[in-house]
C-alpha cells in the first residue's frame, strides 16, 4: 500500500462520507471512490459498507483504520527526525510533563552532562499526555513517560521507579485525618469530582468533574473545594497548606520510565538512557 492510498482511506473513514473526504484532500470525489475501491480489490476485503444515505466501517475497515493512522504516524515521526538531524546533529530532545519527575530530571540532566561526549540537552515541558505524542511523532528523541497514564506500547523503555498514588483534598476535609481511604470512596465524595483531564487529540472525557490542563489549575480547583484528585505521591512536593493528601492503597503504582523510539540510533539518546538507569541503581529503586 501506498501512503497516498492510506491518506484516502483514513479520510474516508473519519468522515464517513465521500464527499466531506474529497474536500478535505482538495481533490474530486469520483477519483477518491475509484482509489477506495482499488484498495479494497488489492487487499480483497470490503473496507467500507455504501448505502444511499451512509458509508459504515466494517471490521477490516476499522483495523485498517487503526493501522494506517500508526503507519502515516510512523512516516511523519521519520520526516520529522529526519529533518531535526540535518538541522542539529548533535543534540538530544527530551520531553517531559511539567511538574512530574522533577528531581529525576534535574539529577539525569546533571550527571549526563559530566559525561564524555555529552550534548546539547533540549528540555521540552508540556501538559499531561503531551509528551508521549511529542516522541512517537518525532518532535522528541527521549521522554518520561508514566504508566499507567502513558502508553508505551512500540516503544523501547527503562523502568526508573514506581511509587503509590494519594488523593489530594482540601484542608480540613473530613477524610483528611484518615490514615488511607479507598478509590470506592474517592470517586463518591460528594462535591469533589475527579477533574477531567484532555485526551490524545485534546478533548475531555464526559463526565462532572472539571476541565484541567495542567497541575496548577487542578491544586487550586482543590483548595477551593471544588474537585480532588488521585496523583503520585512525589508531587506532594507541589502542594500548599491549604492541600491535604490520604494514600489510597488500592489505586495503581504509578512507574516512571525513561523512553525512545525502537529504531533509535542515537549515541546521545543511549549515553542518556544509560546515565538514567545508573541513577536508577545509585537510588536504589
Amino acid at each position: 500500500m501506498e501512503t497516498r492510498e492510506l491518506r484516502y482511506f483514513v479520510a474516508v473513514a473519519e468522515e464517513l462520507h465521500f464527499g466531506r473526504a474529497a474536500r478535505r484532500l482538495a481533490m474530486a470525489q469520483p477519483p477518491l471512490s475509484r482509489a477506495i475501491q482499488r484498495l479494497e480489490r488489492r487487499l480483497g476485503v470490503v473496507l467500507l459498507d455504501r448505502t444511499a444515505r451512509a458509508v459504515a466501517l466494517t471490521e477490516a475497515g476499522s483495523v485498517l483504520l487503526r493501522e494506517a493512522r500508526a503507519a502515516l504516524d510512523a512516516v511523519e515521526a521519520a520526516e520529522r527526525r529526519t529533518r531535526r538531524a540535518a538541522a542539529a546533529p548533535s543534540g538530544v530532545v527530551l520531553a517531559t510533563k511539567a511538574g512530574a519527575a522533577g528531581e529525576l530530571l534535574a539529577k539525569l540532566l546533571e550527571a549526563y552532562a559530566a559525561e564524555p561526549g555529552a550534548v546539547a540537552v533540549e528540555v521540552v515541558l508540556c501538559g499531561p499526555g503531551e509528551q508521549e505524542g511529542l516522541l512517537r511523532d518525532g518532535r522528541a528523541d527521549v521522554a518520561l513517560l508514566q504508566r499507567p497514564f502513558d502508553t508505551t506500547a512500540g516503544l523501547d523503555t527503562e523502568d526508573l521507579y514506581t511509587e503509590r498514588q494519594v488523593v489530594v483534598l482540601p484542608a480540613g476535609h473530613p477524610l483528611a485525618g484518615r490514615p488511607h481511604v479507598s478509590m470506592a470512596e474517592v470517586t463518591t465524595l460528594t462535591g469533589l469530582p475527579l477533574p477531567r483531564w484532555p485526551r490524545r487529540g485534546g478533548a475531555p472525557p464526559d463526565g462532572p468533574g472539571p476541565q484541567v490542563r495542567d497541575h496548577t489549575q487542578l491544586f487550586q480547583l482543590i483548595a477551593l473545594g471544588r474537585a480532588c484528585a488521585v496523583v503520585p505521591e512525589s508531587l506532594r512536593v507541589h502542594l500548599r497548606d491549604d492541600h491535604a493528601t490520604v494514600p489510597v492503597p488500592d489505586a495503581p503504582a504509578v512507574t516512571t520510565v525513561i523512553a525512545w523510539p525502537p529504531h533509535s540510533r542515537s549515541k546521545a539518546v543511549a549515553d542518556l538512557v544509560r546515565t538514567a538507569t545508573r541513577l536508577r541503581g545509585a537510588s536504589g529503586k
